[in-house]
């Protein structure tokens, strides 16, 4: 099983390899392969005020010594054809966030790249959507897709995860992911975001037991003092146990 993990925005060259480095002896020791994520910069903030980042090329330029000293694959957010040239230059793999998983000539410039492509499936978006999402990227040539279902607009300041949509989006051909954090957001909850992460465990489990092929969480060796997302990230050292539950789980061979 694929595990996409890591902390919301790079906030320090240090917690990045910290995090880094902690999920990656994770993964290896439950044998999970494992990408490592964390955006360079985030352009959907609640606030004005909200923290975007430590400038796109510093941050670009950390993720990559992440990628070259630890050996780990490393993926990051794009949010314009632009940013796909430059973040392409550190990075192995681009993700396409939820609320630009219809944007079209972002979609096809991200299959021209070459690189992975991991689309988030907008909250605003029907699973049966994600196809055309997806076919878009395949169009170029670059089959190298991902979808991730991170949850629907259940009113107006929450989320929920109809579980047929996996199966759904299974159908497809392409390897389905299950966003185990932002899923259970509540955007836009005051000045920031909030979230009920005591949740994360349980519906991880139940996407598992279902048959995803990868789970992606956010993680942080202190969610109460994170940048960004602080109400959902997953505390680092929670980790290793919330990863071996699953992996008790995968081991039942679980397919959809």
């Amino acid at each position: 099983m694929l595990i996409i993990a890591g902390p919301c925005v790079v906030e320090s060259k240090e917690m990045l390899f910290q995090t880094a480095g902690e999920l990656k002896r994770i993964c290896n020791k439950l044998g999970f392969e494992f990408i490592f994520k964390s955006s360079y910069k985030k352009a959907n903030r609640t606030s004005l005020d909200s923290f975007s980042g430590i400038g796109d090329e510093k941050a670009l330029s950390y993720l990559k010594e992440v990628s070259d000293n630890l050996s780990v694959r490393v993926i990051t957010d794009v949010h314009s054809v632009d940013e796909i040239e430059l973040a392409c230059k550190y990075v192995d793999a681009i993700q396409i966030p939820a609320f630009l998983s219809r944007q079209t000539e972002l979609l096809v410039a991200a299959g021209k790249s070459g690189k992975m492509v991991n689309i988030k499936k907008g909250q605003f978006m029907a699973p049966e959507d994600m196809k055309k999402a997806a076919d878009k990227v395949s169009s170029t040539g670059n089959k190298n897709v991902m979808l991730t279902e991170r949850g629907v607009s259940f009113g107006y300041h929450d989320l929920v995860v109809d579980f047929r949509g996996l199966l759904i989006m299974k159908e497809f051909g392409y390897p389905v992911i299950y966003d185990a954090t932002h899923s259970l957001q509540q955007p836009s909850i005051g000045e920031q975001s909030g979230g009920s992460p005591k949740f994360i465990p349980a519906l991880a489990r139940a996407a598992v037991a279902v048959g995803v092929d990868g789970v992606f969480f956010e993680t942080h060796p202190n969610p109460s003092k994170a940048m960004s997302d602080s109400a959902t990230q997953l505390p680092l050292a929670l980790a290793e146990d919330f990863l071996t539950d699953l992996k008790k789980i995968s081991d039942l061979n679980f397919k959809l």
